[in-house]
């Protein structure tokens, strides 16, 4: 069930209309069907009932004519599972008073538990809806904030995944509602709103985010998410997406930490692919986590310590020594330091392929087993 959002001026909400807007996935199963299957159970009731008494319809006298029919026997036990009893139609016999006391009154109790059941599950439904959220309020923190679910913040999303994050350490800011819903589907926590109102920021606990991923359509959107982001939280790194490369000083100095230029990305890719077919090939393969071969950046190890880049087990192509970018063939990257970071190309070993989908399929649930709450 997403709940309504959050009314009032940006900034100005209290704590409390922070979790208004969020919407967590849920394996819960589609209202329609629920009403089906206890309408259906009812159903089964009223027909064993009918069966019961259709069998010893003897047993019964009608008020009326005396005869009992089976549109009175309908009647009786209709107005009998409901605990109505206008007393027109009664047993008679002592096999009818049995089969009442027996097996009409079980059932009545039945058919009353199957109806009372629908508004008991619904109040139980929004009582665990509002203990998941606030629970999911208090816990969550070091998570990544994806601002933008189109292909490129998808597609972000799935090389998290790949790499070891967890689909519950991902929320999913967007304003289109249908966009939430389906990260829902997905698996995903959602948050409906403009990310450029610091209210809707604080929703997805952006002040407790490790990092934000900014995917947005426009890059003058862009540019204001950072800033409301940088203004809630001056710690978190933020990685946005771009489409021309003139507003790429714009958005570092608004306070991305890494921009990414999609059309000029885009572009040198394909014209890669022109000149030389098969490096188009490996630098697909290479931003493709998670299979073939891998870009990573990781910490120097005691063992490579004191070394040059050529002699570690992985292929280095750079070296990360402070906040700047040293090329593995640098003079001053010829002896690997302890707190150095180097980016390797490694290959994606087949068990591991095989851990990341089990893990992947794990938190996703089988088939469609997420769906929104509205």
């Amino acid at each position: 069930m997403r709940l309504p959002t959050a009314g009032g001026r940006r900034g100005e909400d209290d704590d409390s209309s922070h979790a208004l807007g969020v919407s967590l996935p849920r394996g819960a199963v589609g209202p329609l069907v629920q009403v089906v299957r206890r309408l259906c159970m009812a159903l089964a009731v009223l027909l064993a009932a009918v069966v019961l008494v259709w069998a010893d319809r003897g047993g019964y006298t009608d008020n009326q004519d005396g005869e009992v029919g089976f549109i009175d026997v309908l009647y009786y036990v209709t107005v009998s599972l409901s605990t109505t009893g206008y007393g027109d139609i009664v047993p008679a016999s002592d096999g009818a008073r049995l089969i009442t006391t027996f097996l009409i009154t079980p059932l009545r109790v039945l058919f009353l538990i199957i109806l009372v059941g629908t508004t008991l599950e619904v109040l139980t439904e929004r009582t665990r809806d509002q203990w998941r959220l606030a629970h999911w309020r208090k816990t969550l923190r070091d998570h990544t904030v994806i601002v933008g679910f189109g292909t490129k913040g998808r597609s972000a999303a799935e090389t998290l995944m790949s790499a070891g994050l967890g689909q519950d350490r991902i929320v999913v800011v967007d304003p289109n509602a249908a966009v939430v819903e389906q990260a829902n589907a997905e698996g995903y926590a959602g948050v409906v709103g403009d990310a450029t109102r610091s209210s809707v920021l604080t929703r997805a606990r952006v002040g407790r985010a490790r990092q934000v991923v900014i995917a947005t359509q426009r890059d003058d959107t862009a540019v204001l998410v950072a800033l409301t982001v940088k203004q809630l939280s001056a710690s978190v790194r933020i990685v946005a997406s771009v489409r021309e490369e003139e507003n790429v000083p714009l958005l570092k100095q608004s306070g991305a930490d890494s921009v990414i230029t999609s059309a000029s990305a885009v572009g040198r890719l394909l014209g890669l692919s022109m000149i030389s077919p098969n490096s188009g090939s490996v630098m697909d393969d290479l931003i493709q986590h998670g299979q073939g071969l891998s870009l990573r950046e990781r910490p120097v190890t005691k063992a490579e310590a004191g070394r040059s880049p050529r002699e570690c087990e992985d292929l280095v192509i750079a070296v990360i020594r402070g906040h700047r970018r040293l090329g593995f063939d640098e003079p001053e990257a010829q002896r690997l330091e302890l707190t150095d970071r180097v980016v390797v190309i490694q290959r994606v070993r087949p068990d591991e392929t095989k851990t990341i989908e089990e893990k992947r399929d794990k938190e996703r649930g089988p088939g469609s087993w997420r769906i929104p709450r509205r």
